[in-house]
């Protein structure tokens, strides 16, 4: 990555101290590098599947797990099938939520079990130390790290601030390994407290209905709503922050400045990740407020996500990709599919709304497709910067393919590929050899920690997990040659 510029402490403090200053409007025209129409939705060039299929190897399992140790490979085959079987997914997250967790030698049978399958298989270690040895083996393999503290939430300042020291630890012990970590990950519900989120998203929600209703500590930001975004989930004005709620809500931005500070000294870029849709829209404006004062000349530290399976995805990825670039803030965007498809459609139904999610897969399909055109021209042709966060082979080609369409050569700093650690080896190790940076999302910490992220995998990807049939296929014939060639 090119030299970051760095905030100094007093503007740092100056910034914080105007928690005055208006929302900046987005609702003047900017220089967005794609193809508009006169109702500025994007004339996407779409590729054809032939010539991106030509991009990727899928089939030479011996080149694709090359840098993949045998024991490595017995393992992570038995692991993707364990987690293929749903009764069994369905059995272990019945158990790890039972009141079983609460009988101590269960409890300790249970986590133990759980250390050596699927924890070792999905995570980078206990603690920043053991994080940082795996991700040298995994630069041994050519692929980056996105290394992630795997708390998930934060209920009061005191565990804010804990969870604070182990983000700016994170950090610290990257620096020794760039470029192999390309991004260190944070959570906002880490670092200020849930109810407290909440509340801002209330008031944002009411102020995207209702523009002149005023909300006197917001920072400068980027469009957080779109026309299409839902707001269900404030029927009623909320009551303004309380004094305290204030305080706590500028305690927040401090962490996050901090944490954004430390990666700036340590050249190494910083993603936000998204979350529930009743905390999503503070989440955003954290993310956009602190991108404005750190992301500049065209090196994006800051990096927000968006989770395509909403339907307001795109609308949403527009505005706030040409506020900044109106605003001359280079954004830096990762896509997803999205993580919570089965809660958000169960919080909408209860309200008696429709669900936020597209209605099929091939809705989502396409509305992640399409993000992905738009960010490729947008950052082919000027500013920004764009990590493709997928498992899926198809949207994989296809990208490709409109990259190389568009001159993003194999050494282009601002894309680059990811998916989560223990899946997806095969789209991995094909982007890596098609000459593309590719970086596995890595969470860390202790095993107890990390259950609720392991549950949540569990819950929302069975059907990714299940479908892994391509990984587990290659990885069993690429067993069987090993054996073969050992035995003759």
């Amino acid at each position: 990555m090119a030299s970051r510029v760095i905030v100094s402490p007093p503007k740092l403090l100056k910034t914080l101290s105007h928690f005055t200053r208006p929302l900046n409007s987005s609702s003047s025209s900017s220089s967005i590098a794609v193809h508009l129409t006169d109702n500025s939705e994007p004339n996407i060039r779409r590729t054809s599947t032939a010539t991106a299929s030509s991009a990727l190897n899928l089939d030479d399992a011996e080149k694709l797990f090359s840098s993949v140790p045998t024991t490595q490979l017995f393992r992570a085959s038995a692991n993707l099938h364990a987690a293929a079987i749903e009764p069994m997914v369905d059995f272990g997250t019945w158990l790890m939520k039972s009141k079983l967790m609460n009988v101590d030698v269960v409890r300790g049978a249970i986590l133990g079990a759980i250390r050596h399958t699927f924890y070792e298989h999905f995570c980078a270690g206990e603690d920043a130390v053991s994080a940082v040895q795996t991700v040298r083996r995994l630069d041994h393999a050519g692929l980056r790290a996105m290394l992630t503290y795997a708390v998930e939430y934060a209920a009061d300042n005191d565990s804010c601030d804990r969870n604070l020291d182990a983000f700016l630890h994170t950090v610290e012990s990257s620096k020794s390994l760039p470029p192999s970590v390309s991004f260190v990950i944070v959570k906002i519900t880490a670092i200020c407290p849930k109810k407290l989120l909440e509340r801002v998203s209330d008031l944002l929600r009411w102020q995207h209905k209702d523009p002149s209703f005023n909300l006197p500590w917001k920072l400068d930001t980027l469009p957080i709503f779109s026309d299409s975004s839902p707001t269900y989930h404030t029927l009623r004005k909320p009551e303004p922050l309380t004094p305290q709620e204030e305080h706590d809500l500028q305690l927040g931005h401090q962490r996050l400045q901090k944490i954004c500070q430390k990666c700036v000294e340590a050249n190494i870029c910083l993603t936000v990740d998204a979350e529930h849709s009743f905390v999503q829209p503070a989440i955003d404006y954290f993310t956009y407020s602190s991108a404005i004062l750190y992301n500049r000349d065209d090196n994006p530290i800051i990096f927000g996500t968006i989770q395509c399976y909403l339907k307001d995805a795109k609308a949403r990825l527009l505005l706030a990709s040409k506020a900044a670039d109106k605003m001359s803030v280079p954004m830096g965007f990762k896509l997803v599919r999205g993580a919570y498809m089965s809660s958000e459609s169960k919080l909408a139904s209860s309200l008696g709304f429709e669900s936020p999610i597209h209605n099929g897969i091939e809705e989502t399909h396409e509305c992640y497709n399409d993000c992905a055109s738009i960010m490729l021209e947008k950052i082919a042709n000027g500013p920004g910067a764009l990590v493709l966060a997928t498992h899926n082979v198809e949207s994989g080609r296809v990208a490709v393919a409109k990259a190389q369409d568009l001159g993003i050569g194999k050494v282009h700093q601002k894309l680059q590929f990811a998916q989560l650690y223990g899946m997806a080896d095969v789209l991995s190790f094909s982007l890596r050899n098609a000459g593309f940076q590719v970086s596995k999302y890595m969470p860390f910490g202790p095993v107890e920690m990390v259950i609720p992220y392991l549950l949540r995998r569990a819950e929302e990807n069975r059907g990714l997990l299940s479908a892994s049939t391509l990984d587990r296929q290659l990885i069993r014939k690429e067993l069987k040659r090993r054996i073969m060639a050992a035995v003759f």
